[in-house]
């Protein structure tokens, strides 16, 4: 038997069950949908009193706020929120039943009580009888009418819920209870088919579906060339017979993209080597033909020494290549991270003196110590310093601070960020900057960078840039702070 005649088989097991269920489910929602019609009117009528006694209670507040000076325009709200008392009044008393209307009668003399109140309190405050007025308001509002509202209040709101509500919950108890008694049933029935069917599966589609899965697993590791058993002489024999022919085109597909992405790598490191070393070749050939046609003039010492300028320029760039495609090997040691800083900055001394940038260091002594490879560290950090001196070429600052990221796990992290007041990077090319071979300057390799993130990542952190247009760039360098050995222990 093929895979779909035994679903349509286990879709007919099923069926009658379900239409049982169904047609019952139609059933019941029907009542329930009644009852909960009566439920919503009721509460709908509760939901109304409930803006009418909101609108009671802020009128009484507007008087207080006018005894008290803070409000002198509450007379006129004062009429304002009687209007809407009397508008909510009027839509809660025509959703009142017969039973209830000496409810209506007396929350409307309470009203009227209130209005009066207030039209006695804003006279008398107006003639100047201001504590009169406050007595008025402290004996007839707050300890007579108020009080007698929230007593009316409770009443009404005792009689919603033993009309309404508890009425309307005891129809719906009624209602679910047969629903169980059916659908217990129906459950069951369906329980004895589904049992039926689940051991029909079991007994011819699980075991190759197991053994399929467990192939694709091994094949989802890698192993391409892991063999597919095809037992099934259903649909499931068929996939596992096209996916062992996939896989077979994978590994296939597979070889010729490793060439292929060998190949385009070794292009993209040709082309941007040619592209970085043109320009000062065709340097060197023009000041060397000026040297050569006039050795004896004044230019000359000029020409050979923008010669030798370029010439370490090319060294610079070769360096960097070599850094990129060999990094060195990681050998970590314990370090405290403002000895490293220190240690580098007096060979940037001359050219932070020549370009007059300030340099500020804020780096705590109580900074944990970090596992890390020191040369390779120093490396990333002696990039990021170049790159943000670079951005400075005359005037700016420099900053250098240390901080601590504790997290609620307990782990820590040791944090560098190198600030500069440079140019900044535009957000369009942020995301490129760390990638090989990309720069914004014409005499750079694309590379610094690139080698710092590439051994801030090999010491087990992480590279974040942060830079606005015009203001300045922040790296900051996240490294994990070590625990366990004392400041030096080696690898």
């Amino acid at each position: 038997m093929t895979f779909q005649r035994k679903l349509l088989l286990g879709f007919s097991l099923m069926a009658l069950p379900a239409l049982l269920v169904g047609t019952e489910a139609i059933r019941s929602n029907a009542l329930e949908r009644r009852a909960l019609q009566a439920l919503g009117e009721s509460m709908a009528r509760t939901r109304t009193y409930a803006e009418l006694e909101t609108a009671m209670f802020d009128q009484s507040e507007v008087i207080w706020r006018y005894l008290s000076g803070m409000d002198p325009t509450a007379r006129t709200e004062f009429r304002a929120t009687g209007e809407v008392v009397n508008y909510w009044y009027q839509r809660w008393k025509a959703e009142l039943r017969p039973e209830e209307s000496e409810l209506g009668e007396g929350v409307l003399a309470i009203q009227r009580q209130i209005q009066a109140v207030g039209d006695s309190v804003f006279v008398l405050h107006e003639a100047g009888n201001r504590e009169q007025a406050f007595q008025l308001a402290s004996t007839e509002l707050k300890s007579r009418l108020l009080p007698a509202l929230t007593l009316l209040n409770r009443e009404i709101y005792r009689r919603a819920r033993e009309s309404s509500v508890r009425g309307a919950y005891a129809r719906l108890e009624e209602i679910l209870a047969a629903e169980n008694r059916v659908l217990l049933g129906l459950i069951g029935l369906a329980l004895g088919a589904g049992l039926l069917f689940s051991w029909l599966i079991a007994r011819s589609l699980a075991r190759p579906l197991r053994e399929l899965t467990g192939d694709m697993a091994v094949v989802g590791t890698g192993r391409l060339d892991h063999p597919i058993r095809a037992t099934s002489k259903d649909e499931i024999g068929d996939l596992a017979r096209a996916f062992a022919g996939m896989t077979q085109q994978l590994e296939r597909a597979q070889a010729q993209l490793v060439q292929s992405g060998k190949l385009a790598s070794i292009g993209e490191m040709a082309a941007a080597v040619a592209h970085g070393m043109r320009n000062p070749l065709a340097s060197l050939r023009a000041s060397a033909q000026l040297a050569r046609r006039h050795p004896d003039s004044a230019g000359a010492g000029e020409q050979l020494d923008a010669i030798i300028e370029e010439v370490d320029r090319l060294d610079r760039r070769i360096s960097h290549l070599l850094s990129f495609a060999r990094p060195a090997p990681y050998r970590p040691l314990v370090e405290r991270l403002p000895q490293l800083v220190e240690g580098l900055l007096p060979s940037f001394a001359e050219l932070l003196r020549e370009r007059q940038i300030e340099l500020r260091l804020a780096l705590p002594s109580e900074l944990p110590e970090a596992r890390v490879d020191p040369m390779q560290l120093e490396q990333a950090m002696v990039e990021i310093v170049s790159n943000a001196i670079d951005a400075m070429p005359a005037r700016g600052t420099l900053t250098i601070a240390g901080r601590t990221v504790r997290y609620a796990d307990g782990q820590q992290e040791v944090v560098l960020d190198i600030t500069d007041t440079g140019r900044g990077i535009a957000p369009e090319v942020m995301s490129q900057v760390c990638e090989p071979f990309f720069t914004t300057r014409a005499e750079g390799t694309g590379l610094g960078l690139a080698i710092a993130k590439r051994y801030v990542e090999q010491n087990g952190g992480a590279l974040e840039l942060e830079s606005t247009p015009g203001k300045g760039t922040t790296v900051s360098i996240h490294l994990p702070a070590f625990a366990g050995q004392a400041a030096g222990a080696t690898a």
